[in-house]
């Protein structure tokens, strides 16, 4: 008797327990969850929103004193590339600055990120050498200065005017307008020719005017027409003499010198009046040409007259 009571209360504890159970799993406790939304909106999600504003705030503040500061620079006739560059990582460096600060405000360990990225960027520095390379090669331009912007120059088969010099890229312009982008590594390891670097640049043009020409003639009208050019520099003088005796014609060597800024239109305008001066004197400008002369054989003669 004893144990079949006991067994009954047994049998139902567990047929009571399993209905709570069932009734537990069929209705979910509504106003848990929406205590712990509201926990969540209370704190973290109002901290979440504070950041966003601070972030946006900050960031238009960082861009607006960093675009005044390069105005400044300007004004103050400052290096533009070091203006530009400066700037540049000024805003950089701030805005990364900010988003360490808010996310440590949100409450995210700051430390277990740090690390993360660091380990991420070892993996990314492996695959990606060529760029880590083109900005070694940007810190080297920005601290040696082999040219600045606005400077012509010629590197790795290509020449333009610097338009802006980044911190991975150099970026240029050609005389027909075309934007080209240089690695800054494969200029920090090649010849660059900086034609902008001196404020004088010597023009030099080769004359050819044919066998049988007056060599004496050739080199005063040459140089008349180099001492009547306003542009051209009477000291140093104007250099013409003849240079090379060529297939079919006499070469003239022309040099003279000028401001940097009148390079072309000085040389456009000395081989037009060179060219000019050479006609009204009679002076031919010859064209390749080569002469065959034609022997017969002696014999075939012979037997001809015969």
């Amino acid at each position: 008797m004893y144990f079949n009571l006991l067994e009954g209360e047994t049998v139902t504890e567990t047929v009571d327990g399993a209905q709570n159970a069932t009734a537990s799993a069929k209705g979910i406790d509504w106003s848990a969850v929406l205590k712990t939304v509201v926990d969540w909106f209370t704190h973290t999600g109002i901290k979440l929103l504070i950041a966003i504003i601070l972030m946006i705030v900050t960031f238009a503040i960082i861009n607006g004193v960093t675009k005044k500061i390069y105005k400044r620079l300007q004004k103050k006739k400052a290096d533009e590339t070091l203006s530009r560059v400066c700037t540049q990582a000024a805003r950089i460096i701030l805005k990364l600055l900010v988003l360490v600060c808010l996310i440590g405000y949100v409450g995210i360990e700051t430390a277990s990120i740090s690390a993360v990225i660091a380990s991420i960027g070892v993996g990314i520095s492996l695959a990606v050498q060529g760029t880590l390379s083109n900005f070694a090669g940007g810190v080297i331009i920005i601290v040696m200065r082999p040219f600045k912007i606005g400077d012509y120059i010629t590197s790795n088969g290509q020449e333009g005017t610097v338009e802006d010099i980044k911190l991975f890229y150099t970026h240029i312009v050609t005389n027909d307008n075309k934007a080209v982008v240089i690695p800054n590594g494969s200029l920090a390891n090649n010849v660059i020719v900086n034609s902008s670097a001196k404020d004088t640049r010597r023009v030099d043009i080769v004359t050819q005017v044919a066998y049988g020409s007056d060599v004496a003639l050739v080199k005063k009208l040459i140089k008349d027409v180099c001492q009547q050019n306003g542009l051209v520099f009477k000291d140093p003088a104007p250099f013409v003499e003849m240079s090379e005796l060529n297939e079919s014609s006499l070469d003239f060597t022309v040099r003279v010198w000028c401001n940097r800024p009148d390079y072309w239109t000085v040389k456009f305008a000395l081989l037009d009046d060179i060219k000019k001066a050479l006609d009204e004197n009679g002076i031919e400008i010859p064209y390749k040409q080569i002469d065959v002369h034609v022997k017969e054989d002696i014999t075939a003669v012979a037997e001809r007259k015969d």
